[in-house]
């Protein structure tokens, strides 16, 4: 299918049936960041998250739709200079596919993402009505710059890293993404944080981390600005489309998820769909399981190869049910 949008690039996937079910509800699976193909293998660990899913949805009755990201596999288009928005448009481009269809239902048409994915997720649910459900699987309630600090803090302290350490590091990060945040113009950013990481040299001499502020080191931190996407997850929020979100929504989050913590994010996420006055919310944090909804220890980004689960069972059954007890 195309997305006419993007120059009309051509996204390629797999759309899986259920046998015996006519016209189903259909699920198009959204991937987190960083290129990724339909079934979103992660090479270093060996697993297919949304194959998994994909087949046990399917089992279950329920169509799903999965395609390999922009730029990604068979897909066309540059995934480099793509940002979350950007995304959001290929999903929009799914959507409008479905539509054509006469084996799903068109009215059953909803969208599960995951991390980023739930994200992009509410981003589309909030201005396209075609949108009949959205399953946010740990998927960002809170702004980019906070998530990113968050993720950076959990991740960190499993390293056993001093408590004050982190909270010196923060403050550079929070000056960092705070002018990335309010400010568009690449120039404009350059010279306030080069500005703002001198002043705080020159105002926190005790700090551990003054002495590492040199010429380099902040021409290093700009290196930060090469990458559109990032700059651009610094600068959504959420709730700006969570708030206009109406449709029944799920979401879940593992309570071991350091990449975007639970408690938080959820939060978040309630949030908004309380702002949007959504009737129909399920939001549940699952207790032992990571970022990628396995059985984990520690939820360490380190831990996801030891782990032979794939995806975890509860948490496939809570979200084939969900959708099948609406659709």
């Amino acid at each position: 299918f195309s997305n006419p949008e993007a120059n009309g690039i051509t996204l390629a996937g797999t759309l899986t049936l259920p046998k015996h079910v006519k016209n189903p509800a259909v699920a198009i699976l959204i991937s987190g960041s960083g290129p990724q193909n339909r079934d979103s293998y992660i090479q270093a660990i060996n697993h297919k998250p949304f194959l998994v899913l994909a087949d046990y949805l399917t089992q279950q009755g329920i169509a799903v739709l999965r395609y390999d990201d922009r730029g990604v596999a068979e897909s066309e288009g540059d995934h480099n200079s793509a940002t979350s928005l950007d995304f959001a448009s290929d999903v929009t481009s799914a959507v409008n596919y479905l539509k054509t269809r006469s084996d799903i239902n068109p009215n059953k048409i909803g969208l599960i993402g995951h991390s980023e994915g739930g994200l992009i997720a509410p981003i589309v649910a909030s201005t396209n009505k075609d949108v009949a459900f959205a399953v946010l699987l740990a998927g960002p309630g809170a702004d980019g710059a906070t998530v990113l600090e968050t993720q950076y803090r959990k991740s960190m302290e499993l390293r056993g890293v001093p408590k004050a350490s982190i909270d010196e590091n923060e403050k550079l990060t929070t000056i960092i993404y705070g002018v990335i945040k309010n400010n568009t113009d690449e120039e404009i950013i350059k010279t306030k944080i080069t500005k703002l990481l001198k002043e705080f040299k020159v105002n926190n001499p005790d700090s551990p981390i003054s002495p590492i502020i040199t010429d380099a080191m902040i021409n290093q931190q700009l290196g930060i600005l090469q990458s559109k996407w990032v700059c651009a997850f610094i600068r959504i929020d959420p709730i700006d489309y969570l708030s206009k979100t109406t449709c029944p929504v799920l979401a879940l989050n593992g309570s071991k998820d350091i990449q975007v913590v639970s408690e938080l994010n959820l939060k978040g996420i309630q949030k908004g769909l309380d702002l949007a006055q959504n009737k129909d919310v399920t939001i549940k944090t699952l207790e032992g399981l990571n970022h990628l909804f396995q059985k984990a220890e520690t939820g360490s980004v380190e831990e996801y190869a030891k782990i032979e689960e794939t995806y975890n069972e509860e948490a496939l059954s809570l979200i084939s049910n969900w959708i099948n007890n609406r659709f």
